[in-house]
């Protein structure tokens, strides 16, 4: 059944099965969301006989199928139709969804196994190496448990009770522990997967935390013997976790050293350093456990630990610091932009990069940019509400739309919307209103003067800025900025 979200000024009315009322004094502008399914509509403008003054003036898609249809009319009056799944054949070619390589896997399986933006963002032979290794692991995995039993038989597990059979139970809690463990990193991959090329400087260093966290439970063991599977699987699993954030990210630094193409000579020479380290700790750990007040004492042993591994993060904090990457990612990319607004320059690269807070998440940065806002949401917020047109017009030339949530003055917080075909490029002309509204938000009371004036200095200064930053050395043609996938708003010609 259709049901219908009536928005009047000054009076603020929902009407469905029940009736709730407010009263708002924002606009005497009427603004109306009309949800309901394409052929309720296709009725609506039919009975109203206003065919010519009716259009669809967006139309706004999500990746599971569902699409919102906005439609105005001369008198300022905006429905919103509600689709759940966009037929492939509408008789519109705005509204077709393209089909794809894989189209029968459920969308949550194909975003938790496969890169995003898949196919289009991988190689031809990506999908059939994948599907090779994948039997091929099992197998490797296959003969890691059988091994594992002749080892602990060999280390004493059940040589004397005259049968493998206290071996291979042992075997199985061991590979018991170890497949716990390898719950995180497949939890990992799947869910974060596309975080590590944004920013592998801060990933790498909460592996290391992830990790001593880990370490923590598998020192515990001696003092609760009984739990050793229990303490020893959630170190695993911690351990694992933290695997599964290093070796991507570390991947992408790799990837950042080899400027010559020798990607393969860089990846062997770091395990040359790799394994030089480890023989030398693992020298030192033994001498360590040699001597008497540490193997002894285990409250020795624990303090001992930690002041090495709080050495380590340090260690590991200065090594991520020296990193000089002449990418934009979202967080050199507000440096650079907040500079360049304030001052009409750039940091360089290795200015920029030591400025760069490693250990800070996005979400933590001011302003706060919230991506991926669907119109509705943006509109049913402040004085936008009545406003619709007039933000449409002011955007005609962007690839998105932007506006400020004034409901938090202490808090500056604007939200993002992409329309289709918007770039890397789009998402730092977004980035660069959001820091020039941060920084002058006060000089006026009306909210689409300070928004059209901020589209006015960014139509002219923002060629400078990309001109700074390619004599600053930065790669300006290749941005690590990721449009958002899961939403985009066509905007269609008016009739």
């Amino acid at each position: 059944m259709p049901f219908s979200l009536q928005f009047n000024y000054p009076i603020f009315s929902i009407s469905c099965s029940h009736q709730l009322t407010l009263h708002n004094s924002i606009s005497n502008q009427p603004f109306k969301f009309l949800c309901t399914s394409p052929q309720s509509e296709e009725a609506a403008i039919d009975s109203s006989g206003e065919n010519g003054k009716r259009h669809v003036i967006l139309v706004e898609k999500y990746r599971n199928g569902t699409s919102k249809r906005y439609i105005i009319d001369n008198d300022s009056e905006v429905k919103m139709f509600l689709e759940e799944h966009v037929p492939a054949t509408t008789g519109s070619q705005h509204l077709e969804i393209p089909v794809t390589e894989l189209s029968w896997l459920p969308k949550v399986i194909k975003d938790f196994v496969l890169p995003a933006g898949f196919p289009d963002t991988v190689t031809d032979d990506y999908l059939d190496y994948m599907l090779l290794q994948f039997p091929t692991n099992v197998t490797g995995w296959i003969c890691h448990t059988l091994v594992t039993s002749s080892l602990l038989k060999a280390v004493g597990v059940g040589s004397f009770s005259g049968t493998s059979a206290a071996a291979s139970a042992a075997a199985i809690r061991w590979v018991s522990k170890d497949g716990i463990g390898a719950v995180g990193r497949f939890f990992i991959g799947g869910r974060f997967g596309n975080l590590f090329d944004d920013d592998p400087k801060q990933w790498r260093m909460y592996a290391d935390f992830i990790g001593s966290a880990g370490s923590i439970f598998d020192l515990c063991t001696p003092l609760y013997p009984s739990y050793f599977l229990p303490l020893a699987s959630l170190g695993n699993l911690a351990k694992a976790v933290a695997r599964g954030l290093k070796d991507p990210s570390f991947r992408v630094i790799q990837n950042h050293f080899a400027i010559g193409g020798n990607l393969g000579d860089v990846a062997a020479k770091e395990e040359v350093w790799e394994v030089a380290a480890e023989l030398v700790g693992l020298a030192l750990g033994i001498l360590a456990l040699d001597t008497p007040g540490i193997s002894k004492s285990y409250p020795t042993l624990a303090l001992t630990w930690l002041s090495v591994r709080i050495l380590h993060l340090w260690f590991r904090y200065q090594s991520l610091s020296v990193l000089q990457f002449n990418t934009i990612n979202l967080k050199r990319a507000r440096i650079l932009v907040n500079s360049h607004v304030l001052h009409c320059t750039v940091p360089g690269i290795d200015e920029c990069n030591r400025i760069e807070s490693i250990l800070l998440w996005q979400r933590f940065l001011r302003p706060r940019i919230i991506f991926e806002v669907s119109l509705e949401e943006m509109l049913d917020r402040g004085k936008y509400k009545s406003m619709i047109k007039q933000l449409i017009n002011l955007y005609k030339e962007e690839k998105y739309f932007l506006v400020v949530h004034e409901q938090k003055p202490r808090d500056f917080e604007v939200f993002v919307s992409f329309k289709e075909g918007a770039t890397s490029l789009s998402v730092l002309r977004s980035v660069w209103q959001t820091y020039w509204l941060y920084q002058n938000w006060g000089w006026s009371d009306n909210v689409f003067d300070r928004l059209e004036q901020s589209l006015v200095e960014l139509k002219h200064r923002f060629p400078d800025l990309l001109q700074q930053l390619i004599e600053a050395g930065w790669d300006a043609n290749n941005l690590s900025l990721k449009v958002p996938k899961e939403m985009s708003i066509e905007e269609l010609p008016a009739l």
